[in-house]
């Protein structure tokens, strides 16, 4: 049976099976995701006490729920979701309705590998979804992922009546500290086709970390502010990623100032600073090519002169791989390929980041 401590209402709806469904809320499970408790709304990636101090276009987009997933143990044989969305534009011209504002469903196999299972398409704002029946018998882990461009009012998870639900395994105490991505709207997730598809998401089942996404569409800028929200959080690492929203000028009046910030807060957290990604097309456009140039140059120069006054545990990712020809919707922004390649580029990375005492 459901474990008793969790809030349950029942509800039949229409489906082939017809299933009775038992309901449990997201945060009654094992919810990631999400750096800080004292939230305005339960699904905002920023503290409340962020508004205000942090500009207005970095709160609004806090508000999406990028990165925020629920893990969670059943034995049913179907499961379903219903969730409640804040805004009533469920797509963008460059990313579908199951990116900006779908769930999506993975499970754990027998191997211990998360493997992709349930992506339903979202066509009003509030929905009921029968994400996968016919199950074999078995009790699993699940891993559901929440919208990424979309805030979420409120989201269940529902399993057949009479099945067990309750929160997913514990983590190794080694491995429950978050990597903490900033960055901008790659970072958020555009333009993946599902949730799960981000690169922060793909590197969180791979490394077997939670992740929290602060990635802010436009508005990743190295901004004081987020120096300090970020130290709030106890993270394996920090991944700073906001080239692509920046100039040079601006990267050489920021870089040093913010992880001086971050490192005198957070005196042994690794840092990771991440270059731009080229524009899949800049190999005919001579002004990218120039930009990526003096971005790649301004963060270099910020980063030795760090490391030349002492700053430890300070890594650098060069941004000339991070995105293929072939990998983007507009030049910009990655497709699923592009997030697959681009997360391969930075696991190297963070494994051996991880690693180092």
């Amino acid at each position: 049976m459901i474990v008793s401590a969790l809030a349950i209402t029942l509800l039949t709806f229409a489906s082939p099976q017809s299933t009775e469904w038992e309901w449990v809320q997201a945060h009654d499970l094992t919810f990631e995701g999400q750096g800080w408790a004292n939230v305005d709304s339960p699904f905002d990636r920023l503290p409340k006490t962020a508004k205000g101090v942090v500009r207005d276009p970095v709160w609004n987009l806090s508000r999406d729920s990028s990165g925020m997933a629920v893990r969670f143990v059943t034995d049913s044989t179907a499961i379903a979701c219903r969730w409640s969305l804040r805004k009533s534009t469920l797509a963008m011209p460059h990313m579908p309705a199951t990116g900006v504002s779908g769930v999506d469903l993975y499970v754990r196999d027998t191997e211990g590998v998360w493997r992709w299972l349930a992506c339903p398409r979202p066509t009003k704002q509030n929905m009921t979804a029968t994400l996968i029946s016919d199950l074999p018998e078995g009790t699993r882990e699940y891993l559901l992922y929440l919208p990424l461009y979309n805030g979420v009012q409120s989201l269940e998870v529902g399993v057949a009546a009479g099945s067990e639900l309750k929160p997913g395994f514990t983590r190794a105490k080694a491995k429950s500290q978050p990597i903490v991505f900033y960055g901008t709207s790659i970072t958020h997730g555009a333009c993946a086709s599902r949730p799960g598809m981000t690169h922060p998401a793909i590197l969180g089942r791979r490394l077997e970390r939670p992740i929290i996404n602060l990635g802010f569409s436009g508005n990743g800028t190295m901004d004081l502010e987020m120096a300090d929200l970020m130290s709030e959080l106890d993270a394996a690492v920090y991944v700073i990623d906001c080239l692509p929203n920046m100039n040079a000028p601006g990267i050489s009046e920021r870089v040093v100032p913010f992880v001086k910030r971050l490192r005198e807060l957070r005196p042994q957290i690794p840092i990771l600073l991440v270059e731009d990604r080229s524009f899949a097309n800049a190999f005919l456009q001579p002004k990218k090519q120039a930009r990526h140039a003096a971005s790649r140059a301004a963060l270099r120069t910020g980063f030795d002169s760090l490391i030349k006054n002492g700053t430890k545990k300070l890594y650098y990712l060069e941004g000339a791989e991070l995105i293929g020809n072939e990998d983007t919707v507009d030049a910009s922004h990655p497709t699923d390929l592009g997030f697959v390649r681009q997360a391969g580029v930075f696991e190297g990375m963070l494994k051996e980041m991880l690693r180092r005492p």
